[in-house]
């Protein structure tokens, strides 16, 4: 193999360079990562009149929400709701659940969605585009409202038109939005909203 490499170069192989101990730090740090804590983390069981309250509300919610729709003979409902729920009623103080959040978050990725879908179709990568500029929009505008990554993959599967933008996004979500308002601060321990804007 000497015989093959030019004279007066030195032969260096791309192993041969590599850093063995940097390498094996950083493949322990991974997986010392992957591993987790050894303690178990885990959200405090809720008392009972907080599990009652966060139970009626969902239902309250999304129960008026559907039979809105179907009065209004309009799909104002759609999954990411379900998820939406368990935040303005399970954890109503989260920042991520606040209106801002659910009205501004659900409207910016169908936007988003939406643009993608009419400029590129709804291959696999415009599916992953959509849902990645969904969240990095949400982060720019501080809107951040984990759902409504939901919302961005249900405009791309549905093939939805511009009409999902209002109904169901902004419309649903502020029928969510006044229901929680109304029905959180009916528990002496709740307040909801924390902030509007």
């Amino acid at each position: 193999m000497k015989g093959y490499l030019p004279k007066g170069r030195i032969h260096y192989t791309y192993l041969s360079r590599l850093n063995y101990k940097n390498v094996q730090l950083k493949c322990k740090n991974y997986w010392f990562k992957i591993r987790g804590s050894r303690r178990s983390v885990s959200l405090d069981k809720p008392h009972h009149r907080h599990i009652f309250w966060s139970w009626l509300g969902s239902f309250l919610g999304i129960s008026a929400t559907a039979y809105l729709s179907v009065k209004m003979n309009s799909p104002l409902l759609m999954a990411p709701f379900g998820a939406t729920s368990v935040l303005i009623f399970g954890v109503p103080d989260s920042p991520l659940a606040q209106p801002r959040n659910v009205i501004g978050g659900n409207l910016v990725a169908a936007l988003v969605s939406l643009t993608i879908l009419h400029l590129f179709g709804s291959e696999p990568w415009a599916m992953g585009m959509a849902v990645a500029t969904a969240i990095g929009m949400m982060q720019l505008t501080a809107t951040l409202h984990p759902p409504s990554g939901a919302v961005a993959l249900v405009v791309m599967m549905t093939k939805a038109s511009w009409q999902f933008l209002l109904t169901p996004a902004l419309e649903g979500s502020i029928i969510l939005v006044l229901c929680a308002v109304v029905f959180n601060n009916l528990a002496h321990e709740r307040t909801y909203p924390k902030y509007w804007l």
